[in-house]
């Protein structure tokens, strides 16, 4: 009661505000309230999106954020996001094995369906997926120009899944009457990865197209297994916009992916393969009001999740799980501009969610599919107001009404300081999280219809310095506190646990909440110019993230290291050759919630070149896992080994 009644508050009190300034200017324009417009697509990487839903100078955010521009993404020459978030602060992942298994990120040591994963502005979360987290196994980074990951709890404005944090992915803006690109590559393992895209723009309309194709023989998804599990993924995408007139706009912008991975259990070889199939769709409609004072979108957002998984080896029944995910969500967003000084972000949405899922097999060949659905209304208000030259606060609240769990009041408040003419900025914010459980949790055949939401609170502050015109580093403290957070039980035979046991029938275990987990950590990040043609890059995240209550208190939370660092080594030569060196360190992790099983830690060090032969042809290069590290990320899945890889981008 008193967290919300101090988010109130500060909103309040930032509301207050708007009328004693609102008659000073009378041309000042809001900022558009779209992530994946152009001014998402940005190459700007001092120009912030996703924090305030609109763009925004970084040095006016209260919150931690990366972003990745188009030029960072193509000189890393990872074709895997979740390899390429790994490279920023905070961030770790999970994979089964080789590109197209299973993968989840987490931020901050949360867990992975405590992230908002965003494509061009529309949510990813799949309902059909345990616990509704993202599955990054088939994300690759296709047509994109720009990431943004935003951390800490975001959810005043993404929503109260937004706990770790906001991942914003955008693919890229056309700015020329005519532009395309065409990237080609082939390597290690029988891999081969083709991408191209046209498009255009023009005064009143920009249209953009892609496509992509990746292959490739892959590697024993059991770590000790003898046999290559492959991977396929072709991808399309493509966005329109038009401008009706110099107020009204229209969006349209999809992105659509199909891919095939073979995968094995955890204790062998298996000859078991997946296909996915996803969706994501958006349309909207742009208009603005008092000569740009007040920006509105109007926009409906689709997102459709279609997973299959087969054994070849069964005699009856081939079909092993079947899973579809749906989301369906209207939205509203408004941005007001009071003045230069005072802004505001609100909207309204309405989610639905559905998702069936199943488990054939021989011994049950065609099972009911357990379904379930939810709908969700919200609304969301937030003010940043610049109370004098370089210092911002940010406040806002959200109201979410849930079918199943009633109402819940999320509040929010930042600060951004920058001192010294802009040389030091303090940054602070703290926020909230409400998380009903998610379709899977409550229907699956794991499912636990008693579950209550998970509730979280979360802060961080920290400090950044620009030193001598030529190097950047800052520190971040961050702390989330945790209840009713959800976990998986598994329920041994015989079992006197009475949910372990459904309509007469045992199972392997189910859904439930373990009561509290904490975690707290720090974020160092650096870089530095040393010459016009030498820059070092460097982060270290430590993450004390446990549980805090039962039989497992003080024990570390399953698969997050509590150290990790990256180190980036670039240097351009004078006849145009790029060469960069990049180090990832991953400390060791436990593998079980007793911590009693340990997968070690590694080291992984990375080598990369490139050349243009002219402007519009460039050749590249790299090797991945340059001294053959032996690792794991889960324990008993198998992982890359050294690979090299070549290829060509073409743009015209």
């Amino acid at each position: 009661m008193n967290r919300t009644a101090f988010a109130t508050l500060a909103a309040a009190s930032l509301l207050a505000a708007a009328p004693a300034f609102a008659a000073e200017v009378t041309d000042q324009q809001a900022a558009a309230p779209d992530v994946a417009g152009r001014a998402g697509a940005t190459a700007v990487a001092d120009v912030i999106v996703t924090a305030n839903r609109s763009a925004q100078p970084i040095e006016r955010v209260g919150a931690s954020v990366t972003v990745l521009t188009q030029t960072a993404i193509e000189a890393r020459q990872t074709p895997a996001v979740a390899e390429l978030l790994a490279q920023t602060p905070g961030v770790s992942f999970t994979r089964n094995g080789g590109v197209g298994t299973s993968t989840g990120v987490n931020i901050r040591g949360a867990e992975s369906q405590h992230t908002v994963v965003l494509i061009d502005g529309v949510k990813l979360n799949d309902p059909s997926s345990t616990q509704g987290g993202f599955n990054f196994g088939n994300l690759l980074v296709g047509d994109t120009a720009r990431i943004e990951v935003l951390r800490g709890a975001q959810s005043t404005l993404w929503g109260s899944q937004a706990i770790g944090g906001v991942i914003n992915i955008v693919t890229a803006e056309p700015t020329e009457a005519l532009q395309g690109s065409l990237d080609a590559e082939a390597g290690a393992r029988g891999t081969t990865y083709f991408r191209g895209g046209i498009g255009g723009a023009n005064d009143r309309l920009s249209w953009r197209l892609a496509a992509s194709r990746y292959d490739t023989d892959g590697f024993s998804a059991f770590a000790k297994g003898t046999e290559d599990d492959g991977y396929t993924n072709t991808g399309l995408s493509g966005r329109l916009n038009l401008k009706i007139t110099d107020a009204v706009s229209l969006d349209l912008r999809s992105v659509w992916s199909s891919g095939q991975n073979d995968f094995d259990a955890f204790n062998g070889d298996s000859r078991e393969y997946g296909k996915t199939q996803e969706l994501v769709a958006y349309a909207g409609l742009n208009f603005d009001l008092l000569d740009g004072r007040f920006r509105n979108r109007i926009g409906y957002a689709h997102t459709d999740t279609d997973r299959r998984n087969f054994n070849p080896d069964n005699k009856v029944q081939t079909l092993t799980f079947d899973a579809e995910g749906q989301n369906r969500r209207w939205e509203y967003q408004g941005a007001f501009a009071f003045t230069e000084a005072l802004n505001a972000t609100f909207g309204l949405e309405h989610e639905k969610s559905e998702m069936k899922t199943r488990s054939p097999g021989d011994w049950n060949p065609n099972p009911a599919f357990g379904r379930g659905e939810a709908e969700l209304n919200s609304a969301y208000g937030q003010v940043q107001w610049t109370v004098l030259d370089g210092l911002t606060l940010t406040g806002g609240l959200r109201y979410d009404d849930h079918a199943q769990y009633g109402d819940n009041l999320l509040g929010q408040v930042a600060a951004a300081w920058a001192l010294n003419d802009g040389e030091t900025v303090v940054r602070a914010s703290w926020g909230q999280g409400f998380r009903a459980p998610g379709l899977y949790e409550l229907y699956s055949e794991y499912g636990n219809l008693t579950l209550q939401p998970e509730e979280f609170d979360s802060w961080e502050v920290g400090v950044e310095q620009r030193l001598f015109d030529r190097a950047v580093v800052s520190a971040t403290y961050f702390n989330r506190q945790a209840d009713n957070e959800i976990r998986y039980n598994g329920c041994s035979t015989p079992s006197t646990d009475p949910l372990c046991t459904v309509n007469g029938a045992g199972r392997w275990g189910y859904y439930r909440n373990v009561q509290k987990t904490e975690a707290q950590g720090v974020e160092l990040i650096g870089r530095v110019d040393v010459t016009e043609r030498l820059n070092l890059s460097a982060n270290y995240t430590w993450t004390d993230a446990k549980s805090a209550s039962g039989a497992t208190d003080g024990k570390r939370l399953t698969r997050r290291p509590e150290h990790m660092a990256n180190v980036a080594a670039d240097y351009a030569f004078a006849f145009g050759l790029k060469t960069g060196v990049a180090v990832r360190y991953v400390g060791e992790t436990f593998n079980n919630d007793a911590n009693t099983v340990v997968v070690g830690e590694y080291t992984l060090v990375d080598l990369r070149a490139s050349y243009p032969i002219n402007d519009n042809l460039e050749v590249y290069g790299r090797v991945e896992n340059a001294f053959d590290e032996d690792y794991q990320t889960v324990l008993n899945y198998g992982t890359a080994g050294r690979g090299v890889f070549g290829g060509v981008r073409v743009r015209f």
